[in-house]
């Protein structure tokens, strides 16, 4: 299968995937390509401004959450339409889940997809120590095809030059273009990424970032590094979907999205309306109440940037706590948690009331950082599953749940190297909150079994109001 691709890779994290992944995804829309983005890891900040760039939506990758064989398929689902494909890299080319081994990594990735790699180095205070440091990339393992480099935060065309003359004097990688240090055409960042695309950038920063860098970027000559990719050396897998049980009848499934709600895997919404969900938006800022649906979906995002617009919407908190009260189906994931607690207390400490659902305060702390992979282990019946099933994902919160109550879980994590990370899944009646981004396509039975819980759920009276939480629905 002939799928031009090519994976934008960086020596470290800050180097400027992200800034050339975007200036090419606008570059080839504006020549009129189809251009499909992806990004490697478990991210939801850039795939949002691969798909205002680009204009489809982007895929998320992952050696070890999905391992090879889902790889492959979401690739070759997403690319077949294609005229070529980006793939933006995570932290630096062999950065994974462990020092000693490859997995997880942009390079497992490249080499899983057969990507011939597009390294991004920032040049800025470097002349032929740029040679040594691509040698030294390119020969670390001799399996990852480094096909060209591109500077960044390179001021001068001279001193371009000079990079590219040493680098290609001492190895046979082409230098192919740089990009000019721009506060104009850069996205600001904040504690968990860069700020997302929802958050009122000028819809014409993408198309002027890739006019930008037209005239310090080889584009022709990156778009045929991507078409020297090798075909598939393995029978073509299945493009379609993982199997997933369907539901007869469609199951209304209301998806919160807003600036305060954003982070979705693409394909957890996907398996959904596969399983028969029908999928609306709402948004718990500025709508005054859920729509008419039995499944909600609270994502993660920035509920602590937003607290003060959560908190204000009172009818829209107390919409939530009406459908939990009368046995809806919530599954919440991470800032959607945080949005079903009592109360929220953001990083300057002040309160803001939430939805009063699980009896616990969220606190914000910036010394309190938690980040990695996760596997999750059912441990009792839930809206998701049975106990003993497994499914994996990613976890990054800058919060710590606080209980102001008795708390039951459905599931224990461990980490990538098997490491128990205690429990996930808050669980109070058919409502059940993870901090872990869960992946769906790694268990499928997922999809299916939250749309059964709506179908059958027997309206449990399983929040008691007491006056305790009705101190948090002022």
């Amino acid at each position: 299968m002939k799928l031009p691709r090519i994976l934008i890779a960086g020596t470290s994290s800050g180097v400027g995937k992200t800034t050339v992944t975007l200036a090419l995804l606008a570059a080839f829309r504006s020549q009129g390509h189809q251009v499909q983005p992806f990004k490697a890891g478990p991210d939801f900040i850039d795939p949002g401004h691969h798909q205002m760039a680009s204009g489809r939506e982007s895929r998320n990758l992952d050696g070890w959450m999905l391992g090879a064989d889902l790889n492959r398929t979401t690739f070759q689902r997403a690319a077949q339409d294609a005229d070529l494909s980006i793939i933006e890299g995570m932290m630096g080319l062999f950065d994974g889940s462990s020092p000693i081994n490859e997995i997880g990594s942009s390079a497992e990735l490249a080499k899983q997809l057969n990507a011939p790699v597009l390294l991004v180095v920032d040049g800025s205070a470097m002349a032929r120590s740029a040679a040594a440091m691509v040698f030294g990339y390119t020969n670390f393992d001799p399996d990852v095809k480094i096909a060209g480099v591109v500077f960044n935060r390179i001021k001068r065309e001279r001193h371009y030059h000079i990079l590219k003359e040493a680098v290609e004097k001492e190895t046979n990688i082409s230098v192919v273009g740089y990009i000019q240090p721009n506060t104009e055409l850069t996205i600001p960042d904040r504690h968990l990424g860069l700020r997302t695309a929802l958050e009122g950038k000028d819809p014409t920063f993408y198309s002027r970032l890739g006019q930008a860098v037209t005239s310090t970027l080889d584009v022709e000559a990156i778009a045929l590094l991507a078409e020297a990719a090798l075909d598939w050396e393995d029978a073509v897998v299945s493009t379609r979907r993982p199997a997933v049980e369907v539901i007869e009848e469609p199951v209304r499934v209301a998806v919160a999205h807003d600036p305060a709600f954003c982070f979705y895997y693409p394909d957890n919404l996907a398996l959904l309306e596969q399983a028969g969900g029908s999928l609306c938006r709402f948004s718990p800022m500025n709508d005054v109440s859920i729509p008419d649906a039995d499944v909600l979906y609270l994502g993660g995002g920035y509920p602590e940037i937003y607290a003060k617009a959560l908190a204000k919407n009172s009818s829209m908190r107390q919409s939530i706590k009406t459908f939990a009260q009368n046995g809806g189906v919530i599954y919440a994931e991470c800032g959607g948690l945080l949005y079903l607690t009592n109360a929220l207390k953001d990083f300057d400490g002040t309160q803001y009331d939430m939805v009063g659902i699980i009896p616990a305060e969220a606190v914000m702390s910036r010394a309190h950082m938690t980040l990695g992979y996760r596997a999750l282990t059912l441990t009792q019946s839930s809206a998701v599953g049975e106990p003993g099933m497994c499914v994996r994902g990613h976890e990054f919160h800058y919060s710590t749940i606080q209980p102001q109550g008795s708390l039951d879980y459905v599931g224990q994590l461990t980490d990538a190297q098997g490491r128990d990370r205690g429990p996930d899944g808050i669980v109070v009646g058919n409502v059940t909150a993870f901090y872990t981004h869960l992946h769906f396509s790694t268990l499928s039975q997922i999809p299916a079994a939250l749309l059964q819980a709506a179908r059958s759920h027997d309206s449990p009276s399983f929040l008691e109001e007491s006056s305790s939480s009705d101190e948090h629905d002022s």
